[in-house]
C-alpha cells in the first residue's frame, strides 16, 4: 500500500495498458461484449471510500453492477444526482436488486459526530447527526467509541435503505409489478466481508 503513495497518473495509464492486454489474453472477446448495451442486475449505492470498490469486493466484472457512490452512502430525495441514477437503473436498465452498502470505520460517519467543523460536508452529514441524537441512549450503552461508531454506521445504512424503499421511483416500479428488491448491507474493512442487515424489502 505504501507504494501507491508514489504512483503518478502516468503509472495508472501504464497499468491500464497491462490490464487491457491481460483481459484480451484471457478472453479476446472481453471488450467486444462490454461494448454492447449494459445489462446489470444490480444497482449499488455505496460510500465513496477508496477501500470499498463495489466490483472488487463482490467479485463482479465491469458491466455487472451499476454504481452510485458518495460520502457516507447518503440517499437524499432532493439529490438529483442520486435520484437520476436510481431512476435510470430502475426504469431504463431494469435492475433486479438495489444494494445500499455502508462500511464500518466510515470517515463520513465519524466526521458527522466528532464535534469538529469540516465545512460544506457538515451540511451533507446532518442526517447522521440526527440519527446520533435519535439513538443516543442505545449508543451510550455500548462499551466503547468503536462499538458506537459501528452501530451508527449500521443505523445509517438502515436509514438510507428506508429512503430508497420509500422513494416514489421504487413505489411506482412496484405498483406496475416490476420485480425489484432493496437490500441494506455493510462491509467490514477488517475482514473484507459483507453483512446483510436484513432491513430491505422484496417486491410486493
Amino acid at each position: 500500500m505504501t507504494e501507491d503513495v508514489h504512483k503518478t497518473p502516468g503509472d495508472l495509464l501504464a497499468q491500464n495498458k497491462r490490464w487491457a492486454a491481460a483481459r484480451l489474453g484471457e478472453d479476446p472477446n472481453y471488450f467486444g461484449r462490454l461494448k454492447g448495451l449494459q445489462t446489470p442486475r444490480f444497482l449499488w449505492i455505496g460510500c465513496a471510500d477508496s477501500r470499498v470498490p463495489a466490483n472488487v469486493i463482490t467479485g463482479l466484472d465491469p458491466g455487472e453492477v451499476f454504481v452510485h457512490r458518495n460520502v457516507a452512502n447518503m440517499v437524499y430525495p432532493a439529490d438529483l444526482n442520486c435520484m437520476s441514477v436510481l431512476q435510470f437503473a430502475v426504469e431504463a436498465l431494469k435492475v433486479s436488486h438495489i444494494i445500499v452498502c455502508g462500511h464500518y470505520g466510515c470517515g463520513g460517519v465519524r466526521a458527522a459526530v466528532d464535534g469538529i467543523q469540516h465545512g460544506l460536508i457538515d451540511h451533507w452529514l446532518e442526517p447522521i447527526r440526527d440519527l446520533n441524537r435519535e439513538h443516543k441512549d442505545v449508543l451510550r450503552s455500548l462499551p466503547n467509541d468503536e462499538a458506537r461508531q459501528d452501530c451508527l454506521c449500521e443505523l445509517n445504512v438502515r436509514a438510507q435503505t428506508r429512503t430508497v424503499i420509500n422513494a416514489p421511483i421504487i413505489q411506482r416500479a412496484w405498483d406496475r409489478g416490476q420485480t425489484l428488491s432493496v437490500h441494506g448491507w455493510i462491509y467490514g474493512l477488517a475482514n473484507g466481508l459483507l453483512k446483510d442487515l436484513d432491513c430491505g424489502k422484496e417486491s410486493p
